[in-house]
């Protein structure tokens, strides 16, 4: 019997060079969240919380982090302290970024989150911003931004007006060839569409009645910013690619197809069906770069069988994805698995996440009251 499903709010790591345009970008998803909760961990270098201060009052749950880097910690522990009271039921939140400082070490702060025991948080991948105008200059005083970007699962190359086609082409080659196989994508003021962290919630936010945020308000929005006069709909940087199959998969071919999947493939999201590999369940599948993880959820009395995904990317190409993906559709056979589906299915259980068992659900509950 699967265990009842702990709600996981993922976590991303905004990181980058100091100047790069990381509060920029954090500032845009808070005022373009589409009553998507956000809770904020800033991440300061110094006394002084430059950065917390700009973004006050931008969000409800913000903690902030001053006199030092975060990624200093010697375990994951003192990061599981700040996500405890961003996680708590009573946040609602859907999304928690953390603004790392400019001088952290971002593998430090994704080691620790994927460390963390945390059963409320996922981790969400991390987003490196770089200054296209000083990248140069930056990676010749800073060669640890190479290692930085070697990490990262999505690249935002940033302040893109301030360079011409020509170098802008350039730059985006050569970041392209650091953080291999991560997407990369350009950006002006740190305008990227908020489907890239997270998908709109459709929920009132206090006495604000809100939707989902469609690219056309996103554009208009564009349009009416006196300093942002680059054309072009913001989600123009990357593809979406839908699946949607009545035929269950086959988790060895499935697995394969994910364990390749190509460079500048960002995230995938949805549900798979495994037919005979698990007649109970379908498989919330959660990727972001070189992460993966499936959860399994029972399937509604009537609910229609299918598998339905969304895979998210920048360069790549959608025709090729569909075909691999259709190639995974598993061939007719019997109803209940055999040998050969069940040791395929492990391939697929490696990446679920133990649930809290109910001991423990219960004893949060308590600490709750």
């Amino acid at each position: 019997m699967t265990p009842p499903h702990t709600q996981q709010i993922p976590v991303v790591v905004l990181a980058g060079f100091l100047g790069s345009g990381k509060t920029t970008l954090l500032n845009h998803l808070l005022r373009n969240r589409a009553g998507t909760r956000i809770g904020v961990i800033v991440n300061d270098f110094g006394s002084i919380e430059i950065d917390a201060m700009t973004v006050a009052g931008q969000v409800g749950s913000t903690v902030s982090l001053g006199n030092g880097c975060l990624c200093c910690a010697v375990d994951a522990s003192e990061l599981d302290t700040f996500l405890e009271t961003l996680t708590r039921p009573t946040a609602r939140l859907d999304l928690i970024v953390i603004e790392a400082s400019g001088l952290a070490e971002p593998q430090e702060l994704v080691r620790m989150l994927l460390a963390s025991e945390n059963p409320h948080i996922l981790y969400g991948g991390l987003v490196e911003v770089v200054d296209a105008a000083e990248f140069d200059g930056v990676r010749e005083r800073h060669p640890e931004i190479d290692r930085h970007l070697a990490v990262a699962d999505l690249v935002v190359l940033n302040k893109t007006d301030r360079v011409g086609e020509g170098e802008q082409e350039r730059l985006r080659r050569t970041v392209a060839e650091l953080s291999r196989p991560a997407a990369v994508i350009s950006a002006v003021h740190g305008r990227i569409d908020p489907e890239l962290f997270f998908d709109p919630a459709m929920r009132p936010d206090g006495e604000e009645k809100t939707r989902q945020l469609t690219f056309e308000d996103l554009l208009r929005e564009e349009e009416g910013d006196d300093h942002d006069d680059h054309a072009g709909h913001l989600h123009a940087a990357y593809e979406s690619v839908d699946f949607t199959s009545d035929v269950p998969l086959d988790p060895r071919r499935f697995i394969a197809f994910l364990d390749s999947r190509p460079e500048g493939l960002y995230r995938i999201k949805g549900f798979a069906d495994f037919g005979a590999g698990d007649r109970d369940n379908r498989y919330a599948l959660h990727a972001v770069g070189r992460f993966l993880r499936f959860v399994p959820q029972p399937w509604a009395r009537g609910e229609q069988r299918l598998t339905q995904l969304v895979l998210i990317g920048a360069g790549i190409d959608a025709e090729a994805l569909r075909a691999g993906l259709t190639a995974c559709r598993a061939e007719p056979g019997p109803e209940t698995p055999d040998t050969e589906t069940e040791r395929a299915m492990w391939g697929v259980l490696r990446y679920v996440q133990r649930e809290p068992e109910p001991e423990d659900v219960r004893e949060e509950a308590a600490a709750e009251t």
